[in-house]
C-alpha cells in the first residue's frame, strides 16, 4: 500500500502546521459586536507592535463591512454572521474604522498603545 504524503511533503505540512500555530499564538484577540449598524466598543486598545485578530459577530439581519484604509483592512461580515479581521502589528497611534454599508452610526477606532 502506497503511502498518503511522501515524508518531505508530511514534513512540510507538519512544519507549516507548527508555523501558523506559533503564529496564532504570538498574537492577541479582541471581540466586536455589530448591532443597529453600531460597533460596540467603539474604541479597541491593542498593544503595539502586536499582531491582534478582531473577531466580530454582526447581531444585524444585513450584511455589514469593517473597512480601514488606515488599517488596510476590508471585511464583509453577513448578517447574523462572524468573521475575524487579522492586523499586523502596529505602530503607535489611532486607526479609525467605519462599516462601509451604515458609515454614519457605524464608527470606530483602534488604539495602539
Amino acid at each position: 500500500m502506497r503511502a498518503l504524503f511522501s515524508l518531505p511533503l508530511a514534513a512540510l505540512l507538519l512544519t507549516a502546521s507548527t508555523t501558523l500555530s506559533l503564529a496564532a499564538d504570538d498574537g492577541e484577540s479582541r471581540d466586536l459586536v455589530i448591532k443597529n449598524h453600531v460597533f460596540s466598543p467603539a474604541e479597541i486598545t491593542v498593544p503595539a507592535g502586536k499582531r491582534v485578530a478582531i473577531h466580530i459577530k454582526n447581531m444585524d439581519t444585513t450584511a455589514e463591512e469593517f473597512d480601514s484604509s488606515a488599517l488596510k483592512v476590508e471585511k464583509v461580515i453577513a448578517g447574523g454572521g462572524e468573521g475575524t479581521v487579522h492586523l499586523r502589528p502596529l505602530a503607535p497611534g489611532r486607526y479609525k474604522f467605519e462599516g462601509e454599508y451604515h458609515e454614519k452610526t457605524a464608527q470606530g477606532v483602534v488604539i495602539a498603545q
